[in-house]
């Protein structure tokens, strides 16, 4: 069974900094992309950042310059460095990614349960 499982949220002044981690773990043959996704109260999840197998990252236009995804692929994580946070950025931050299961081989989208971010003064 796959499993994806964030850590590293939690509350932060206007301006820090936080890093978010995401580990996949289970019966993983292959990872592919990977992204972050983040939902506000009484807003549509939104993709944050994503990255290609390769470390190919992109990001939404909001985030463009102080967040930067990364992955390390040796220990299926992926991670979220959070600069110049703003309270807009307060969120359920939710790691997803595309993996092929040793039982399935076909791609298909696994998402984490969240963690909180709370930008505030």
């Amino acid at each position: 069974q796959v499993q994806l499982v964030e850590s590293g949220g939690g509350l932060v002044q206007p301006g820090g900094s936080l890093r978010l981690s995401c580990a996949a773990s289970g019966s993983i043959f292959r990872i592919n992309a990977m992204a972050w996704y983040r939902q506000a109260p009484g807003k549509e999840r939104e993709l944050v950042a994503q990255i290609t197998s390769g470390g190919n990252p992109t990001y939404s236009d909001s985030v463009k310059g102080r967040f930067t995804i990364s992955r390390v692929n040796a220990k299926n994580t992926v991670y979220l460095q959070m600069n110049s946070l703003k309270p807009e950025d307060t969120a359920v931050y939710y790691c997803n990614a595309q993996i092929m299961s040793m039982r399935y081989s076909a791609w298909s989208n696994y998402w984490g349960k969240g963690t909180l971010v709370t930008v505030s003064s």
